[in-house]
């Protein structure tokens, strides 16, 4: 998609699952990210009747505060009808960068992407994070100067949320209890923010566990958007519900087995 009177600046969208579907769920993603990094999801969510593409926002880190500050703006003729937040953020201070937000554009790209491999987990780690990580850094080769400055400087700008105007918008908060970009207090600012919100807590997964713990994630998003069935804002096509319901009890039963 062609953004601009700048035809050299193109946005990349995956548009999967029933066309039918008036209200599909959108993936916002991080800034080492690209649209494509949500392939595990889009795989899954479309195979089980999902139209995946502002109605239902999931977003990752960076995707997910652009996600609250899209819904706050647009509180006064809502467009977003919930949230999904995962290893997300509500105030960019908590980066400790916001007197650099400005100089980002002067920096040259192996810069931009040694400040932001710097947040990568550095330690040993299971198979499927460490293909995570190789895969994002992959994805963060792929990206140019300016975007790299771009989206750091929304990343670390002055900036924060205003949660009272979007408190009537479903939310779930999804996070890791192992390393990630996220310190704890940030992890406690977002459940004061909301307090409201559905939790959806991983073991494991790091920055990115959308890909190295997908089936995880995909199950959670299931049930989040489960509270719209039979609504205007379901995002699955009617048709598919029973199947699909039934997968989130099988994976609901899947996850009680492991951590018991």
């Amino acid at each position: 998609i062609i953004v601009d009177d700048d035809d050299s600046k193109i946005w990349s969208l995956y548009d999967a699952g029933p066309r039918s579907i008036r209200c599909p769920l959108i993936f916002l993603p991080p800034v080492s990210g690209t649209a494509d990094v949500f392939f595990r999801q889009i795989l899954a969510l479309t195979g089980w009747g999902y139209r995946v593409i502002a109605v239902h926002l999931f977003g990752a880190s960076l995707g997910g505060f652009l996600a609250q500050k899209f819904a706050e703006y647009t509180h006064k003729s809502p467009r977003v009808h919930s949230l999904i937040l995962c290893n997300s953020f509500s105030d960019t201070s908590i980066f400790n960068q916001t007197w650099t937000a400005n100089s980002f554009w002067l920096m040259p790209a192996f810069m931009l992407k040694k400040i932001v491999l710097g947040n990568f987990s550095s330690g040993p780690v299971d198979p499927m994070m460490a293909d995570a990580i190789d895969f994002m850094v992959d994805r963060l080769e792929s990206l140019g100067q300016s975007e790299l400055a771009s989206r750091l400087t929304l990343n670390c700008q002055n900036s924060y949320v205003e949660p009272h105007k979007i408190r009537d918008i479903p939310v779930t908060i999804m996070d890791v209890f192992d390393q990630s970009a996220l310190s704890t207090e940030a992890k406690e600012e977002m459940y004061k923010l909301y307090p409201n919100a559905r939790r959806a807590h991983l073991k494991t997964g790091g920055n990115f566990p959308y890909l190295c713990r997908s089936a995880e994630v995909n199950l959670y998003i299931q049930i989040h958007l489960l509270q719209f069935h039979g609504t205007k804002y379901a995002a699955i096509d009617p048709s598919m519900v029973s199947a699909e319901e039934l997968e989130v009890q099988k994976g609901s039963l899947g996850i009680n087995q492991e951590e018991q």
